[in-house]
């Protein structure tokens, strides 16, 4: 299966936008997008750099973009958040696309899953995309509770424990999916209407 090898900073840089796929990093100095908010590459240049939404242009952009333009990024910007392929996008909206209603740490996460961390109701699952159901139960493989990436990761998902739709149990090093969360529950910061419309074309 095809897989995004290069830097991932670069992504954040080129959506003009913190996608938060390195976890604690991107909110530390050492964060790529603080010291070079633009896009990466020879037009990238910070030369020309306006501030999102000027010239209807989000970051690093110096050109106003097309409305195909603006519909493409936004879309990008969610699979990348994300982690998935074009592919599995196309199936997931068409999938949503069918339900009623309104249609419309993430490495580091994916790095545990591909390794074998994780259980799902007590079987190994290695797949990022596996998709879950409520009541589902998500563990942490018992030997594998003592790595740093672990223990990093229980301190951001406890943090997020908030959530009416997911709760965690630190000391067992378990979660739980208690429903779909709606879309107002979702804290991400993206206009599904772009993504509707540029499929819809």
């Amino acid at each position: 299966m095809a897989r995004y090898t290069e830097s991932s900073c670069k992504l954040c840089r080129r959506e003009g936008t913190k996608l938060y796929l390195k976890g604690a990093r991107c909110n530390s100095e050492k964060c790529s997008f603080n010291r070079r908010p633009y896009i990466p590459g020879e037009h990238g240049s910070p030369k020309g750099f306006v501030k999102s939404g000027e010239h209807g242009s989000p970051k690093g952009f110096v050109k106003r973009m097309s409305d195909y333009g603006v519909h493409l990024r936004e879309k990008q910007k969610v699979r990348r958040i994300y982690g998935i392929l074009e592919k599995q996008f196309r199936k997931y909206f068409k999938m949503a696309a069918r339900k009623s209603g309104v249609t419309g740490e993430n490495l580091s996460a994916r790095q545990i899953i591909l390794h074998g961390h994780v259980r799902v109701n007590g079987r190994k699952v290695n797949i990022p995309s596996f998709l879950v159901k409520p009541n589902d139960e998500i563990s942490i493989k018992e030997k594998s509770r003592n790595m740093n990436l672990i223990q990093e990761a229980l301190e951001s998902a406890t943090e997020s424990s908030q959530f009416e739709w997911f709760s965690v149990d630190k000391d067992k090093f378990t979660g739980k999916l208690l429903g779909i969360p709606s879309r107002d529950q979702i804290p991400l910061d993206i206009d599904e209407r772009l993504i509707v419309e540029y499929y819809s074309k």
